[in-house]
């Protein structure tokens, strides 16, 4: 036996940088000025459990772009960006106003959290985009990307590697209108999306690329908004199947049940902490559970979903709270595995 202790789950699980960012897994967007602030109050109200993204592409006026961008920043700057998770989705880059509404929005007096850059064509005209926002004082800014023509799939691995970008999402309008016709509408619904296999061929190529150099894969937009029950079908497969972590809302419905789905069930997480105690008193070296070997290559992914639980339980129904807490009471989580303190068990609404 080793008189030392064995070290925490994030020193002997991964090498320095290895572990992977977390963004909150839901991404609202939003571009008239009525939904702009009244998301950004229920981010204030609710806490940073889903990220509002200012849209200045779709939901600019056009023809008033740097105006919309001057509402932008003012926004941005505002009481209600409280918790410091709103970004902005910039115009394409080749479009002529792209630099004057880049420099409006970072005239704000707060930063953005992060910049999308729209309809990006290759790995070259991200480059000089990224040159440009750096040139104009946004170095510090993560940068996002969305994948929506065919030379950017293309090109998905090379954007994906860019230091800079720390997301890439799936544009889906966009990608089947660029089709001109070969892809029915269909293939636009929460149903079709999930079924055409050039639209399951981007989303799984847009998910390796993410995950082959440690970005965040977000899922693209369900219209259909008002079904709740396909959007939690549509969120699960994204999250279970496709391998993405994050997921685009276009309306305040979408948000719990998108954040649920991306959270791990309780028994996942009892299996987890399990697992996880019982490697860490091994000092990390492999163990049989259950008749099944594990090592440190498994051990990564059972961190990642005790981590994820924590982290999401906030935006989840008061039942999933008060059994998660009883679960990671239950099973003896040592302290220093919290990701936050947790309140004293108490059955209590949810935040949403």
């Amino acid at each position: 036996m080793l008189d030392i202790l064995p070290p925490h789950p994030e020193l002997a699980l991964f090498e320095a940088g290895a572990s992977p960012p977390f963004l909150p897994v839901c991404d609202h967007y939003c571009g008239v000025e009525y939904r702009m602030r009244k998301s950004l109050a229920l981010q204030a109200q609710w806490g940073p459990i889903f990220d509002v993204t200012l849209d200045n592409e779709d939901g600019a006026p056009v023809g008033a772009e740097i105006q919309h961008a001057q509402l932008i920043a003012q926004l941005l700057g505002g009481a209600d960006n409280r918790w410091g998770r709103v970004g902005v989705r910039l115009l394409p880059p080749d479009h002529p106003q792209f630099e004057p509404v880049l420099k409006a929005v970072l005239q704000s007096s707060k930063p953005a959290a992060y910049l999308m850059l729209p309809k990006v064509q290759n790995f070259e005209q991200l480059q000089v985009a990224i040159t440009t926002v750096d040139t104009h004082g946004g170095q510090s800014i993560p940068i996002h990307a969305l994948i929506e023509t065919h030379s950017a799939l293309r090109e998905v691995h090379l954007i994906a590697a860019h230091g800079r970008i720390q997301s890439l999402s799936f544009g889906l309008m966009d990608f089947v209108s660029a089709h001109r016709g070969a892809i029915p509408a269909h293939a636009m619904t929460v149903e079709g999306q999930f079924t055409h296999p050039l639209i399951l061929r981007a989303k799984l190529e847009i998910a390796a690329a993410c995950h082959a150099y440690g970005k965040i894969p977000s899922h693209c937009v369900v219209t259909e908004f008002k079904n709740t029950s396909a959007l939690q079908q549509a969120a699960q497969h994204a999250a279970h199947t496709l391998g993405y972590t994050r997921m685009w809302s276009i309306h305040p419905d979408q948000i719990q049940p998108i954040v649920e789905a991306f959270t791990p069930g309780l028994e996942q997480v009892q299996e987890s902490l399990a697992i996880l105690k019982a490697a860490y008193a091994a000092h990390w070296a492999p163990i049989r559970y259950q008749d099944t070997l594990h090592d440190r290559a498994s051990y990564r992914y059972y961190w990642h979903c005790l981590v994820r639980a924590q982290t999401l339980s906030s935006a989840t129904n008061a039942d999933y709270q008060y059994r998660l807490q009883e679960v990671l009471h239950n099973g003896q989580m040592p302290n220093d595995w919290l990701v936050f303190p947790f309140k004293p068990i108490q059955s209590q609404e949810s935040p949403i």
